[in-house]
């Protein structure tokens, strides 16, 4: 045998392992790691304070990410972050906050894929998940341009008995609480976020138990616009656990609750009738068709503040 053929020929002992000690054509197994999807508070994206989280797994029953179980102490701390940016974001003209929702609408668009991809992994076909997205894109876009008009239509000058102008106008309620759809990964947010926002409030959002991972990518999207922080608070976790401080907390000014559950519309009734807050129950089952979009969602969380002026005096 000479040098050459030497060089070229691959030395194995007597069973079959190669000089190096390896066997032969086996590769080792490669474990993958998970996204965990965190929490969306005060412009941030902190991991629970407990500590809690679930696996969510495909139709396969593949693992696809970790996803934070969000508790009472999460959510108070959103409401904390909502109620200190609420005065400055209602107090941004009706033109700006129109134009950050359609901002919003543009990195939507363009992180469409990505968007596309995660609603495919919890379920949806290509073609749902492409359609989704682009009624969302649609969807931000119709409530931007509903940011200067709505006022107009809905204010009023009344006609009065005594020596004074009289006049009504929608003005904020202030912290909504929002339990979206579970049905819904990212239509259902959008659905719920942009009435709620571009009227001048501030929200905290329970994401879909079952759908969850378009919420904290929406965060990503929120956080990289031109949101302020803690105009958006987006939480994951387990409806039946969170749905008590959504409803009952003293600082919340209205409460959205989104299914047909009577059980959770009696207890949501009932835990804000403590301070008096405004209960909305959105039972709708597609929320991929227009009429779930109108400028009397927008109303909904809206008080009408009225003004006597003096005339003539």
């Amino acid at each position: 045998m000479d040098s050459t053929e030497s060089k070229t020929k691959t030395t194995t002992g007597t069973n079959g392992a190669s000089e190096n000690g390896h066997s032969a054509g086996k590769k080792s197994e490669r474990l993958e790691v998970l996204k965990t999807y965190k929490l969306f508070v005060d412009g941030k994206f902190p991991r629970t304070e407990s500590g809690r989280y679930y696996i969510l797994k495909d139709k396969n029953g593949k693992s696809v990410a970790n996803i934070c179980q969000g508790s009472r102490k999460d959510f108070r701390d959103a409401v904390v972050a909502a109620r200190k940016a609420q005065p400055s974001w209602a107090g941004k003209s009706a033109y700006n906050k129109g134009q950050i929702l359609y901002r919003i609408a543009e990195m939507l668009e363009g992180r469409k894929a990505q968007f596309v991809a995660e609603l495919m992994q919890q379920g949806s076909t290509q073609s749902q998940a492409e359609n989704e997205v682009n009624v969302s894109v649609d969807r931000l876009v119709y409530y931007a341009g509903w940011s200067d008009k709505y006022q107009q239509v809905f204010s009023s000058v009344n006609p009065v008995e005594s020596s004074h102008f009289n006049f009504s106008l929608p003005e904020a309620m202030g912290v909504i609480a929002v339990l979206s759809p579970e049905n819904y990964s990212l239509i259902g947010l959008v659905s719920t976020l942009a009435p709620a926002i571009v009227g001048g409030n501030t929200v905290v959002m329970l994401a879909s138990n079952q759908k969850p991972l378009c919420a904290i990518t929406l965060g990503e999207v929120i956080h990289s616009s031109d949101v302020p922080a803690g105009v958006v608070n987006i939480l994951t976790g387990v409806r039946s656990e969170l749905i008590a401080p959504f409803s009952n907390h003293m600082d919340v000014n209205a409460c959205v609750y989104c299914g047909d559950d009577m059980e959770e519309i009696k207890k949501v009734q009932e835990n804000a009738s403590l301070n008096v807050k405004r209960v909305v129950n959105l039972k709708k089952d597609d929320w991929m068709k227009e009429e779930s979009q109108h400028p009397y969602r927008i109303m909904d969380l809206q008080e009408i503040k009225t003004t006597w002026h003096p005339v003539g005096i």
